[in-house]
């Protein structure tokens, strides 16, 4: 009886983001030596926003959305964050995200503290006018956290540049004149980054890399897999395929391909964003994304949404190397069985971290009013994300752990140091 609730709590932990993400500051806190009273201080984000909104809809009727913003530490700058769409976005996994975007800006040492927002929607079955008058009204109801100087948001699953365009015009006319510089991810057209499109995408190539040389391989003629074929997906997948990788199994929501020879990426990237495109390829075997996660493969990028590996399929794991270009896809005890296996895991603080460094070189330019051009933004990416891995590399070695813990203990020691310097108002 014992064991069965103790096992029914472990399964509630592992579906709730927020309780994943406080078991790792404080496995970071363990190494760190934290004090419990700056603990606790980190534990908990600084503001939290609801919002009940309503939308007209095409018919004529009104419907009500909910809405989050949560932002987590300001100690080292302004709140910078994704907004999502989806019908599964929650307070819980809003926080979670908001604090690995805490740890992921100090992990790359760059100027921004940790930020998250979303709608709780399907994107897929709104109008480009509903969606259009979704997200006006949101940033609307959320202006009072949101500002070039206070919090940045920019895309996530279910957004993308247009979205960010309609932001970026909602809260300028609300000031009476443009502010490009209040959203990243915007079309270049408006003040957008050259490489932005593609930045995730490139850093999860890059520390792949990186990682495929720690364990003897060369990423050309690896053998990848890669789970979601959004906008990260597609782009790791262009890049890898770029770079001599052989791209073995793609998915999206509704199942995968694979064809132990590689796919024609190339072929294959008008599906982008496109659940149920993959299916119609017709040069390889039909699969799950349960089979896809289990695949025997060089390299894993699970690039969908949290929660994909757990303790009850990392046993089964095959890859050498797991790039998490998701947040959170690995629960932290498969990460343990993970490791005792041997599987050397590029975790998602660094790992996709290429998406906030560019937005970050967007957010510059539009202060500036000066832009860069593509080949610039990035070789600067590539040797954030480079200098960034071996950092975690030589902090995790020199402590004796993973990757994971190397950039937690990065991260939160940052995160930390700022805070107690900043000291507590008033």
């Amino acid at each position: 009886m014992v064991q069965t609730m103790l096992a029914e709590e472990r399964r509630t932990e592992e579906r709730s983001a927020y309780a994943i993400a406080i078991r790792q500051l404080e496995a970071a806190a363990y190494y760190l030596n934290l004090d419990r009273s700056l603990l606790e201080v980190l534990k908990h984000p600084r503001r939290e926003l609801i919002v009940h909104f309503p939308v007209k809809m095409d018919d004529g009727s009104i419907r009500v959305f909910t809405g989050y913003r949560v932002h987590h530490n300001p100690a080292r700058g302004p709140a910078k964050g994704g907004i999502r769409y989806h019908p599964e976005v929650t307070l819980d996994e809003t926080r979670a995200l908001a604090m690995w975007m805490t740890w992921k800006c100090a992990v790359v040492n760059i100027p921004y503290s940790g930020a998250k927002g979303g709608v709780v929607c399907d994107p897929k079955r709104l109008s480009i006018h509903e969606l259009e008058n979704l997200t006006r009204r949101y940033i609307t109801e959320i202006s009072i956290m949101v500002g070039p100087e206070s919090d940045i948001p920019a895309p996530d699953i279910g957004t993308n540049p247009q979205v960010m365009a309609w932001i970026m015009d909602t809260y300028s006319m609300h000031k009476g004149y443009t502010v490009p510089a209040v959203v990243t991810g915007k079309p270049v057209a408006i003040g957008g980054s050259e490489g932005r499109l593609e930045a995730t995408g490139r850093g999860v190539t890059v520390v792949a890399h990186e990682a495929a040389k720690l364990r003897g391989f060369q990423l050309d003629g690896a053998r990848v897999v890669i789970q979601g074929f959004g906008n990260v997906g597609s782009a790791t997948a262009k890049l890898m395929h770029q770079a001599g990788a052989k791209v073995i199994a793609i998915s999206d929501a509704r199942g995968g391909i694979y064809n132990p020879n590689g796919l024609d990426i190339p072929n294959l990237l008008h599906c982008a964003g496109r659940d149920g495109c993959i299916q119609a390829y017709r040069d390889a075997d039909q699969i799950t994304n349960k089979e896809l996660l289990e695949l025997p493969c060089d390299i894993l990028v699970p690039a969908a949404v949290h929660g994909v590996i757990t303790s009850e399929n990392a046993h089964n794991v095959r890859a050498k190397v797991i790039v998490e270009a998701a947040n959170g896809p690995l629960t932290p005890d498969a990460d343990r069985i993970l490791q005792d296996n041997g599987v050397l895991v590029v975790p998602d603080i660094l790992a996709n971290a290429g998406g906030v460094v560019v937005s970050y070189f967007e957010w510059v330019q539009d202060l500036q009013a000066f832009f860069w051009e593509e080949e610039e933004v990035n070789a600067r990416l590539e040797k954030v994300m480079r200098r960034s891995f071996e950092h975690v590399r030589q902090v995790a070695e020199k402590n004796k752990v993973d990757l994971r813990m190397g950039a937690y203990i990065i991260g939160v020691q940052r995160v930390a140091e700022a805070t107690t310097i900043r000291g507590i108002y008033p």
